[in-house]
């Protein structure tokens, strides 16, 4: 009887916290590295700048195509289309006096007509002017409500749609041109940098690796039930060779998701390592303290007999002496005793090396500790 902590063991390989293949979005010859494999690096600091200036001349020439739009785009907005709208307005206002005027010297000559005082042609000159200056008016007015209603907005929105495209293309280019600088997105130590400066590096293919080895994640998978007793911030071993004492950890991360391949769950373990002492791709073997069982019944793993059918047993000494095989129900185990929920009451003698070659009711005899083994 004793107390018992559970130790869930798995294998596992170090890795990094975070970790960045840095690759360019464009294809150019490097023009010079700034850090050199085994750097330090900061969030945002420059590691490598590759040959822009066929970028640099581009972006130059989108550049004066934005500001010309730009020119035109005040031009047609402050200049040409109130210019238009304006003259536009004022031909509808002198069709419209010329017809009232039209009107008046045909409505003077109708009453002279009636008269007597001028002849009918004269009257019918008037009437076809009065024609002539209606259709003039209508026209004016028909071209001013156009303007008003489609061409004013038409003529705007061409003009922000060329300014809009000069932009696009502008900013486009100067994002190339930035695209030429190379910057971390994390801070970490720069572990792999295949190319030197001159030669071209491909968009797409990695050009510098940075890792963040500040701490190191230890990934195992366990099953569903195992994973369920375990809590965030639990204990945990990490255990690797060359290294004489084991390396504390924590529980860092739980998978709220069954892996689909294997029905695991992958718990990460964070290890500490701002001394950067220890390296990731390292094999190693975990150990997480799980749930604790105060008083227990326990034996050694290697008193634990497995049937062909999974069955568990063990091998008791019996009060006549001779061996009786016993089944058991297993709980927790730290890796060197198991724990026995049922089968066992705490109080029997049970053989823990070698039952195996026993058979049920083989007469066994106790030796002194002195003389140790069997007879």
């Amino acid at each position: 009887m004793g107390e018992i902590a559970e130790h869930i063991s798995a294998d596992a390989t170090l890795s990094p916290l975070a970790q960045a293949a840095i690759s360019p979005k464009i294809t150019a010859p490097v023009r010079k590295f700034y850090v050199q494999r085994g750097s330090k690096v900061k969030e945002g600091q420059l590691l490598a700048v590759l040959e822009n200036s066929d970028l640099a001349a581009q972006a130059l020439d989108n550049k004066g195509q934005y500001t010309a739009a730009q020119a035109g785009y005040e031009m047609q907005t402050k200049a040409q289309v109130p210019e238009d709208y304006n003259k536009a307005q004022l031909d509808v206002a002198q069709a419209q006096a010329q017809l009232r005027l039209q009107q008046e010297i045909v409505a003077a000559r109708k009453k002279l007509l009636e008269e007597g005082a001028i002849a009918g042609r004269d009257y019918d000159t008037a009437v076809a002017a009065l024609a002539q200056v209606q259709s003039a008016y209508d026209i004016a007015l028909n071209h001013f409500n156009s303007l008003q209603r489609i061409s004013r907005s038409a003529t705007l929105q061409q003009a922000e749609g060329q300014l809009s495209s000069a932009k696009g293309k502008y900013l486009a280019a100067e994002a190339q041109v930035s695209y030429s600088a190379i910057h971390s997105p994390i801070s970490g130590i720069v572990t792999d940098r295949p190319l030197f400066a001159g030669e071209t590096a491909n968009s797409g293919s990695t050009l510098i690796t940075v890792m963040d080895t500040s701490s190191l994640l230890a990934k195992v998978h366990l099953s569903q039930t195992v994973a369920q007793r375990l809590s965030l911030g639990d204990e945990a071993q990490v255990k690797m060779q060359g290294v004489d004492e084991p390396i504390p950890a924590k529980v860092s991360l739980i998978s709220p998701a069954l892996d689909p391949g294997s029905t695991t769950v992958e718990v990460w373990l964070r290890v500490e390592n701002a001394a950067g002492k220890y390296k990731a791709g390292t094999p190693v073997r975990t150990s997480i303290t799980g749930r604790t069982v105060l008083k227990a019944v326990k034996v050694p793993q290697t008193a634990i007999l497995t049937a062909q059918d999974g069955t568990k047993s063990v091998m008791v000494i019996a009060s006549d002496g001779t061996a009786r095989k016993t089944a058991v129900q297993l709980g927790i185990t730290d890796g060197q005793d198991v724990q026995i929920t049922t089968g066992l009451k705490g109080s029997e003698m049970v053989i823990t090396t070698g039952a195996y070659g026993l058979d049920e009711g083989t007469k066994v005899q106790i030796g002194k500790p002195d003389a140790g083994g069997e007879k």
